[in-house]
Formats: structure tokens, sequence, C-alpha cells
């Protein structure tokens, strides 16, 4: 290798644990200041660009800085489940992993309380397909800020990707709900991203041509026309003020909808910059480790790890390693590296088989017995 040309093999990997740091960090930097007007963020704080201790769900847990939450919670278990079977998963291999390794005390501390009564009837063996219409929040962001792994194992191929995670979200929300709709340009966005030779823009063409033209297209279109002049967050959410603002009922702030349409338009001002996007999210308002989630698990897929700052790594695998409820203590690069073994494992049996079906001769009687 030339000196000072980079390994395809070391940047593809870089991509995937871009990917997985993005998502990790920006939730746990947003989940301190979520649900939360930007007003208020910026009133306190200015612009948040560390870790901050916070409490979810009232329960007297005062989290370590850089402790991630349920989202985070909910793409391990993918993970885990993809490492395990070295492939790309279906809904069932999901849930069997919740079986396994969620604990009794993760709903309410580590998880969204919801999240304790889809693991009670996960199970009560109910197929896992079927799980999602039991669930009260059909256009909710559940899915949609963690399916990066239903992605990543789908690398440089959106249009499975986007199947897998119409699929495997129907452990949370209906086939065909809003809610998965828009989880699939998550999903379409990071394998289009991860593309050896691609593009901001090529990566929000191959959203516009694959997702939902009615559902997602135009509510996308609409918020990239109207944030194209923005220049820096404290711009981006002043626009998104006049466009999303629902209040007074459960989860108001996060709609699938509004969340990605927030982080497609924060990839595309950011150039795809994984540290600016997470600075984005983080500051955006309403709710702010998701936008940061979906923001800068693309931008980690297009650009990776090169301008994540080493500190922020290190807190987070700290945080992780001393969380008392995670089911998974990985440090985030054991979690993208294994990730990105089960992908060169699935290409290779892919290429074997390519091998063996067009290596051989197609004629009738010739190259077997």
């Amino acid at each position: 290798m030339a000196q000072g040309k980079k390994d395809p093999v070391q940047i593809l990997q870089d991509k995937f644990y871009g990917c997985i740091a993005g998502v990790h960090i920006g939730s746990a930097m947003g989940a301190a200041v979520e649900g939360w007007t930007w007003q208020k963020i910026e009133a306190e704080h200015g612009l948040v660009d560390r870790f901050l201790p916070y409490e979810h769900y009232n329960n007297g847990w005062l989290r370590e800085p850089g402790t991630t939450e349920d989202g985070v919670e909910r793409q391990k278990h993918m993970i885990t489940a993809i490492i395990e079977k070295q492939d790309r998963v279906t809904a069932e291999d999901v849930r069997a992993i919740w079986c396994r390794d969620i604990a009794d005390t993760a709903p309410g501390t580590v998880s969204e309380p919801f999240e304790g009564r889809l693991l009670a009837m996960a199970k009560s063996g109910i197929p896992a397909a079927d799980l999602g219409r039991y669930c009260d929040y059909a256009g909710l962001n559940s899915f949609a800020r963690s399916c990066h792994p239903i992605a990543l194992i789908n690398a440089g191929d959106p249009q499975h990707a986007m199947e897998d995670v119409l699929a495997v979200g129907q452990l949370y929300q209906t086939d065909q709900s809003r809610g998965l709709k828009w989880a699939s340009v998550t999903g379409v966005a990071v394998a289009a991203a991860i593309r050896p030779n691609a593009t901001v823009d090529s990566v929000i063409g191959t959203i516009f041509d694959l997702c939902d033209p009615d559902i997602v297209n135009a509510e996308l279109e609409r918020g990239l026309e109207q944030t194209r002049g923005c220049t820096d967050i404290r711009e981006l959410r002043s626009v998104f003020d006049g466009l999303y603002s629902g209040i007074g009922m459960p989860y108001a702030f996060s709609f699938a909808n509004e969340v990605v349409t927030k982080a497609v338009c924060a990839f595309r001002m950011v150039g795809g910059d994984t540290k600016q996007g997470i600075i984005a999210g983080v500051n955006m308002g309403r709710d702010t480790d998701c936008v940061a989630a979906v923001t800068a698990g693309i931008c980690g897929a297009l650009m990776g790890t090169a301008s994540l700052p080493e500190e922020w790594i290190r807190q987070l695998d700290h945080a992780t390693e001393v969380n008392p409820y995670t089911a998974v203590r990985k440090t985030m690069k054991e979690q993208a590296d294994s990730l990105f073994k089960a992908y060169e494992s699935r290409l290779m049996r892919q290429k074997l088989l390519a091998d063996t079906m067009l290596g051989a001769s197609t004629r009738p009687g010739e190259g077997g017995l």
C-alpha cells in the first residue's frame, strides 16, 4: 500500500464505527436536555457540546455523564442478534435476544416503560411480527432512531436495508405504519452513506429514490427547501419552530416524521461531519437525543470517526462500563468491529455462492458428474 493511501477495508470499518459512535454519543449527550425547548437549552448551557449527568423516569438514578438511554439499549439488542447470526436478521431473531438478555429491571430504568409490556408479550409466544400491533405509539421514532445496525449489515444495499427495517421494525410498530416508513429513511441513508464514493447529495438522492413518495418524500422535501439557507444550528432550529410544535400528548416531540426530517436537514447542513451532526441534534430542542442519534449515525456512516473527540469516546465507554442496567457493556468500537466482522462474513458467503454459480459451466452436461 502506497504511503498516505488509506486501506479501503479500514475506511469501511471506520464508517461502521463512526455510525455506532455517532448514535451512542449523540444519544448520551442529547439525553440530558431531552424534551427541552431550544430556548431553555440556550439560556442554561449555550450550545451543549459535552456530556452532562441526567435523570430519566423520576426513578432517582442520576446517570454518569455519557450514559446512553433507551434508544441505544434497543439498538444493542439488534447488534447482538446480527453478531450471533452473522447475517441479516428477522424480527424473530431480535425477539429471541430480547427474551434472553433484557432484565426485568430494564424497563423504566434504561428502557422506556412500554417496552416492559412488549417484552412480556414477546415472552408469551406471540409472533414477533405481531408485537407492534400492541404498542400504542405507532408513529413514534422508536425504530427510526435505533435501526442503524439493520442498515449496516446491508451496507451498500439500501433496498435490502429498507426491506429489513420494515420487517424487523414490526417489533415496535405495524407493517407499513408511518413510523416504519420514516424508519426506512434512516436505514436507506445509512446503507447509502457507507458506500465508498457516497456524498451528502447521493445519500439524500437515494432516500428520494427509494422511500415512500407520499408519506415521506413530500414532507422531507418541504423541510429541506425551508432550511436550504441555514448555516448553523441556531438558524436551523428557528426554522423548524414553524414546522413542528406539537405539545400536550404522550411523546409529543418524538414522532418519527419530525425527528427524521430534522436529522436529514441537519445532516445536509453540517456536510456529513459526525461531530457537528451530534452538536446540531443535541441543540435542536424537543427530542434532542433522537435527532442527534439519527443525524450523527448517518454522518458517521459517511465520514467515520475522524472528527470525534477522543475524550467523548473514552467517557461514553466508561459510562457504559459502570451502567448497572444495560444488557451490553462492550465499548463502541467492540460493537462496531463485531458488526463489521458479521458483514464481512456475509459478503464472503455471497461471494462464494456467486463464484460457485457463475464460475461453473451453465451448459448442461459440463462441469460436473
